[in-house]
Order: C-alpha cells, then structure tokens, then sequence
C-alpha cells in the first residue's frame, strides 16, 4: 500500500512540526491495517528559511521514522512561500487483515485511541493563546505514533476502522457508518479530550475546517438536546494526527482492551454500531 500526506505548520517548532507531519503521513498506512516499511520526504521550503530550520524539520521526520522502523530513501524538496512537509509512506498489509471503513457491523464497540482537541488548541497557539504545557500536551499527542493501535487491531483480527484527522470524528465517523450500511450512536461523555480543548471551544478558536465540518456532515448528525453546540463543534474539529477508529466486535473487546493495557495503549469506547443510518450523538 502507497498513501501519501503533508501539510503547513501546525506547531512553531521546526523538529516538533516535522515529527508530527512524519507520524501523520504514516498514520494512514496503520489505518488499513498495514505495517510502514519505506517512505520518501515530501517538502516545499521558502528560499529564505534558515538552513537549520529546514533541517530540523526534516531530521523530525526521520526521527519519527526511525522510531516507527520506517526508512527515509531520498525524497523530493521544491520552492514555496510557506513551508509545507509530509511524507510518501510504503507499506505491507496481509489482503485478508486490510482494515476498511466498510468492516463495521451492528454490535460493534467503538474504540478511539487518542483524544480529540488538537485543531482548537494548534489554532490557540497560532493566536499566541495557548500557554507553554498546554503547547506540550497537544505536540506529545499529535506527534505518537498509531503504530501500537495497528497492532492492536492486527492480533484482534478488526476488520472496521479509520484514522480521525481533518473531517473530524464525526466525518471519518460518518463516512465509516456509511461505507458499512450502519448507524452509530456515540456518548459525548465518553469521548475523550486533551486537557486544555474546552478552554478554547469556549473562546471560540476553533479552525476553518472544523466549521467546514460541521456545515458538511451535519445533516447526518443527530445530537441530544442537552449537548451544547460548544461540544457539538468539539465532535467536528478538524484534528491533526489524531487516533485510530475501530469497531471492535463486542467478543473480542476483554480482550482487546486488556491487551491495550499491556501495551500501554489507549482505547476508549465511545459508542456503538447500531442498525440504521447516520450518527447519533447522546449525553
């Protein structure tokens, strides 16, 4: 499998910015169930960027690269006015353990395996908003690998699944519900976030395309009345190298979770697969 990612900066530290575009672009290759082996640097750089910038962007990837098992074989680097890296990401995948938006089935738990609020906390900090260990939380999120999380979904044999980045939880969640002719009905209580998410909803600093987001996929979203459109548009921000979805058939899910403890590895249940259509958010 071939995938293929890269994006501007989301953090104002060039090593931190290029960890995360690095575990972004590999994310993709966990999120169908496969194991990155090779990647190749994609950037575009100013002509006016302090070398030592540049290359601690690029030594951020190769970095993470490194820690994922993945080797960096060259690359291709072009000019632009504002700087931009990801990676072209190789990867291998038994045909029979493909994880696809297509595999969930009514029953299904639904497993998130890192929190959401990165695009209303990397906006904060554009804003000069977000003070330094807030700064920290998201770049620690943002730049870990869903190495573990594949994995996991490799031994339990899962065969729904996605990663959460730009369309949000509920778009990935609803293209997921889609692709497999179900219906989800998800716990806003038992969606996770990272510390300082709420603060900013609250200032109202979310991204373009959280508000994108929720002009797209709202119309397939069904929420209580007691969810405040404050955590109605948590659910559609955008996020950067966010977790793995997984519908987790409820057999395994002892298992599943169990084996994530020992791992180290998050999982929240946040839902259910359901019979029917679109998304279902509750209190």
């Amino acid at each position: 499998m071939v995938t293929t990612d890269f994006f501007t900066p989301v953090v104002d530290t060039p090593f931190e910015y290029g960890a995360i575009a690095a575990a972004n672009s590999l994310s993709d290759i966990y999120a169908m169930g496969g194991v990155p082996f090779l990647a190749l640097n994609i950037a575009a750089l100013p002509p006016d960027l302090p070398v030592e910038i540049s290359s601690e962007i690029l030594r951020g990837g190769a970095e993470k690269c490194k820690e994922a098992g993945v080797v960096v074989a060259g690359g291709h680097t072009i000019q632009d006015k504002e700087p931009k890296f990801g990676l072209v990401a190789l990867g291998f995948v038994h045909p029979q353990k493909l994880l696809r938006k297509s595999g969930v089935q009514p029953g299904d738990a639904l497993v998130l395996t890192k929190p959401l609020g990165f695009g209303v906390t990397t906006t904060a900090l554009k804003r000069g908003q977000a003070p330094e260990a807030d700064v920290q939380e998201v770049i620690g999120w943002m730049s870990r690998l869903n190495a573990k999380a594949g994995q996991l979904a490799n031994e339990f044999s899962v065969r729904g699944g996605t990663d959460v980045t730009g369309f949000s939880l509920l778009g990935h969640g609803w293209e997921m519900a889609q692709a497999s002719g179900v219906g989800f009905r998800l716990g806003f209580g038992q969606v996770p976030f990272i510390s300082c998410a709420r603060k900013y909803a609250e200032q109202w600093v979310f991204p373009g395309g959280t508000a994108d987001n929720r002009l797209f996929y709202g119309e397939h979203v069904q929420f209580a009345a007691g969810v405040s459109e404050i955590e109605q548009m948590l659910l559609f921000d955008a996020q950067t190298s966010g977790g793995l979805f997984l519908a987790i058939p409820r057999e395994k899910l002892a298992g599943f979770q169990a084996r994530a403890s020992e791992l180290g590895q998050p999982a929240w249940v946040i839902g259910e697969a359901v019979s029917g259509a679109g998304i279902e958010v509750t209190l």
